[in-house]
């Protein structure tokens, strides 16, 4: 399973930026069945998890994301979206979606936040 993410980009702290997860046509008629997770990976660290929800559309987060960012889902089309406020530099990074627990990871989006 290779999800798509997309939405990234150069933002200033304290802004905000949408993410958004796309499923491979070969999914779709159980993607609703999946819990879906947003992971992200800086220079020089591990990958985290960093959001994840549920197919009864539960989130779940990081304590280092909490109060900051959203995590929801749109069975309909397919689609988790990952809204990131009050961005610091921390966030910055390459971020992913996937499957948990992950499968084959696929595109990623980067977000770089400024100081």
């Amino acid at each position: 399973v290779q999800l798509q993410a997309s939405g990234g980009g150069l933002v200033q702290a304290g802004g905000s930026l949408r993410l958004s997860c796309a499923a491979p046509r070969t999914i779709t008629s159980v993607f609703n069945m999946y819990t879906i997770a947003w992971y992200r990976q800086s220079p020089g660290k591990q990958r985290e998890l960093v959001a994840a929800i549920t197919s009864a559309r539960k989130p779940d987060y990081a304590n280092s994301v909490k109060g900051r960012f959203i995590i929801s889902r749109d069975n309909a089309n397919k689609k988790v979206y990952l809204q990131m406020n009050s961005l610091e530099p921390e966030d910055t990074a390459v971020y992913y979606c996937n499957i948990v627990p992950p499968g084959q990871w696929g595109q990623v989006t980067l977000v770089t936040v400024s100081s």
